[in-house]
């Protein structure tokens, strides 16, 4: 069964469940969506149900928002622990510390931030909420010189983006302080089948435009890399995998390949794909199969075929979040006009309305590989270019 909730739903995602008569759970969120007319609807008293005679039911959340229904209707069954285990990132931690002894981190209350003892903390050091989403309130301090300064942008943001989540989703009451992971980062959308092996559907490079950015810009995937990655991060998803005895679950994963080969998982995130709908098409527009409909089935990915005539072709995902510095009550307008010039072959644009959350949208592109340029343009790009203002 599926669920759907907010912030966003794509019409790519209504229209998987409703040709291929996917059941969607009836719940207030699902009704508001807009699904589309002949969508399957089971009730919640059905999809309780469903879970109680299937220990491992094929559950697929778009948005986070869920776990909080999951938690709540779902406590008979081990699921809502199995998601808290990668949904919190302490926990995460503590349940991967066998693969990563050398590994630091540390919890701390968001109250005890300002007197928080730096001493044995090595740097640099990423902080972020033990529960969060898309890098909000995730910071990088690179020597204790630089940590007033990031209390006090952690507790300016708070005040900006506490109520845009469920605390299920993001909770700015406890972070977790971690050593900075370095080398090349990656984004995967995979699962575990009914027997716990990992099935990968895609993989792509996260771009940064500094080393203190720690932004959602730039996401690239091509035919070089899932080819060159595919074995050794199916091998790394295994061991997570095993670690925390999931079947039939959905995860999108962040990890580092550091300098010595060593991957090292930033965080793990459950029941779902990229958040919003994002990667999963993302891998559509690219490669032509759909991930929704082969983790309903349990089928796995035909690579040979998907990566033909590939070859020196880029597909990206650009979050295009809030970077003007500017509040969205400020901002008139966003130029999506000349924010597509900028590219050669946009596949899909998303708009989004940044008045309610600090986005403006999300763009598919294809780029030639000898034309990157235009990638490092718009990740460097703060898109102050794009907007008027009062």
């Amino acid at each position: 069964m599926f669920f759907i909730d907010k912030p966003y739903v794509s019409d790519f995602f209504k229209k998987t469940v409703r040709d291929n008569n996917i059941p969607v759970v009836d719940t207030d969120a699902a009704r508001q969506l807009g699904l589309y007319e002949g969508t399957t609807l089971i009730s919640q008293k059905e999809a309780i149900e469903t879970a109680k005679r299937n220990s491992n039911p094929r559950v697929y959340t778009t948005s986070e928002n869920a776990i909080g229904w999951l938690a709540k209707h779902f406590s008979f069954s081990n699921l809502p622990k199995k998601i808290e285990l990668f949904k919190d990132k302490h926990k995460f931690r503590q349940m991967t510390r066998t693969l990563y002894p050398d590994f630091f981190f540390k919890g701390v209350q968001v109250e005890d931030l300002s007197t928080l003892d730096l001493s044995g903390i090595p740097f640099p050091f990423i902080i972020k909420p033990s529960v969060g989403f898309f890098s909000m309130g995730v910071y990088k301090v690179s020597k204790p010189e630089e940590w007033s300064h990031t209390v006090n942008s952690i507790q300016t943001e708070i005040a900006q983006i506490e109520n845009l989540y469920p605390e299920e989703v993001l909770d700015t009451s406890s972070f977790i302080i971690e050593q900075a992971i370095t080398g090349e980062e990656y984004a995967i959308d995979a699962y575990y089948n009914a027997s716990g092996e990992p099935v990968i559907l895609s993989i792509l490079r996260h771009t940064f435009s500094s080393d203190s950015d720690v932004s959602d810009r730039v996401y690239t995937t091509s035919k070089e890399i899932v080819e060159s990655n595919l074995d050794e991060f199916t091998s790394f998803v295994e061991k997570i995998g095993t670690l925390a005895g999931v079947k039939s679950f959905p995860v999108h994963i962040e990890l580092r390949r550091e300098n010595d080969g060593t991957l090292l998982p930033i965080e793990v995130n459950p029941m779902r794909f990229g958040g919003w709908c994002s990667t999963a098409d993302m891998t559509f527009h690219a490669y032509g199969f759909n991930p929704y409909l082969l983790y309903y089935s349990h089928e796995k990915p035909d690579w040979n075929k998907a990566l033909q005539d590939k070859d020196e072709k880029l597909f990206s995902m650009i979050v295009l979040d809030n970077s003007t510095g500017r509040k969205s009550d400020e901002i008139v307008s966003f130029n999506y006009k000349k924010l597509l010039s900028h590219f050669e072959k946009p596949l899909e644009l998303r708009k989004i309305d940044y008045k309610q959350y600090p986005v403006f949208a999300f763009l598919f592109v294809e780029t030639r590989k000898e034309n990157f340029a235009e990638l490092t343009y718009i990740l460097n790009s703060d898109l102050t270019e794009f907007i008027s203002t009062k």
